[in-house]
């Protein structure tokens, strides 16, 4: 222990430890008592046991034991409202954000009191200022103690609802030219998906042209694995809307889905990636973009039975928009040379969902006339003829 604190239930624990127990994992109960313990209940510095842990230190020092340091006092509410007040004057900002980046980096509790100083819309607000004066100084520190100190879920919705260039903010700074853009980048994206998750319809159908061409650009770049997760997430939460699918599919979405798909990513940026090529399938203009790629019925193919039953579920649903509205001769020859007919026979005998089997058996049902006279499948759609036609 390097702080030890006791719990209203008379439990004695490192600062640190019960901290992130109670505010990182959100449990409420006193992890050896199992008697509850809010969030908000007080912990009392243990000062008798921290000089004893002292005094041994001290005593063991030969054998290289440090002594620990006496804690610093606990951040209070007041103090972060002072360094808030510091960001209206201009020569004080850069100083008081870095004083906020050391204080959120330290500790949880530090966190939980900046959160309850209002320091999350204080660092949106100030974001705003920068794009509405056209400075890029100051901006990296604040997206980074956003990115420390998260902002509360019940609060996004709130901030969007006040601020309308909330949103607007966060896509200039997307474009901007600054050093280490591509961290600034990172922290952006996690702010925005933080807030798309629970915004309002309204705020999501007010989204322009150029927030999509910010994000395409960003999974373009492909800065990290968590950037793109990022930037497929805030595309998925968007994609419910008809005219946000036109601005993605415009913005050359499709393409940079496709692409990132045949790099082999990671499971879960597969399972967001199809989930967003599923949406933007469903209107015709993303079906011809789809189709222009020469990989994507192939690409979509071969995640079949490969990754996990929610991108099974996503890549026959896409089968089946391409087979149902655009289903061309050209189309039918490369589901046979793309190897998608033979995935979706394969995929009536596998161990699946019910309703998967019986959208594989539609899509094969729709054009079965045409693939059974392809002699590399004929042998499959042969044995599989009573279950595709019953």
């Amino acid at each position: 222990m390097k702080d030890p604190v006791t719990t209203i239930t008379g439990i004695t624990y490192d600062r640190e430890s019960i901290e992130r127990w109670l505010f990182t994992s959100e449990n409420t109960t006193c992890p050896v008592t199992k008697q509850s313990l809010p969030k908000d209940s007080d912990l009392t510095p243990n000062h008798t046991l921290r000089r004893l842990i002292q005094a041994w230190c001290t005593e063991n020092a030969s054998n290289g034991v440090d002594r620990i340091p006496t804690p610093k006092p606990c951040l209070d509410k007041a103090y972060v409202l002072k360094l808030i007040k510091n960001l209206s004057h201009h020569k004080l900002q850069i100083e008081a954000l870095t004083q906020m980046e050391v204080l959120a980096a330290e500790n949880e509790r530090n966190r939980k009191c900046m959160v309850d100083a209002g320091l999350p819309k204080a660092m949106l607000v100030f974001i705003v200022s920068c794009f509405e004066n056209g400075q890029v100084s100051g901006i990296q520190e604040a997206l980074c103690i956003l990115r420390l100190i998260k902002i509360p879920r019940s609060e996004s919705r709130v901030f969007l609802c006040e601020n309308g260039k909330i949103i607007e903010s966060l896509t200039w700074v997307l474009g901007c030219k600054m050093d280490n853009y591509a961290t600034v980048k990172s922290h952006a994206l996690s702010v925005l998906r933080i807030l798309l998750e629970d915004a309002s319809s309204s705020v999501l159908k007010r989204l322009k042209p150029e927030f999509f061409e910010r994000i395409v650009g960003v999974l373009r770049e492909k800065i990290t694995q968590q950037v793109i997760k990022d930037a497929l997430e805030v595309l998925l939460d968007a994609c419910p809307w008809t005219g946000n699918r036109k601005m993605m599919v415009e913005s050359g979405a499709v393409f940079e889905l496709i692409e990132l798909e045949l790099g082999s990513p990671q499971r879960r940026t597969t399972e967001l990636n199809l989930g967003v090529l599923f949406h933007l399938c469903c209107c015709a203009e993303g079906r011809a973009q789809f189709l222009s790629h020469g990989g994507s019925i192939a690409v979509v193919a071969k995640r079949i039975l490969r990754v996990s039953p929610e991108v099974n579920d996503r890549a026959i649903l896409i089968l089946s928009l391409i087979c149902k509205f655009s289903g061309t001769s050209m189309v039918i020859q490369e589901m046979v040379d793309a190897k998608a007919v033979p995935k979706l026979c394969m995929l009536l005998q596998a161990d699946c969902a019910p309703y998967l089997k019986d959208k594989a058996r539609e899509i094969l049902r729709s054009h079965f006339d045409e693939w059974k006279n392809f002699p590399c499948i004929f042998s499959s759609l042969s044995s599989l003829e009573y279950k595709v036609s019953r």
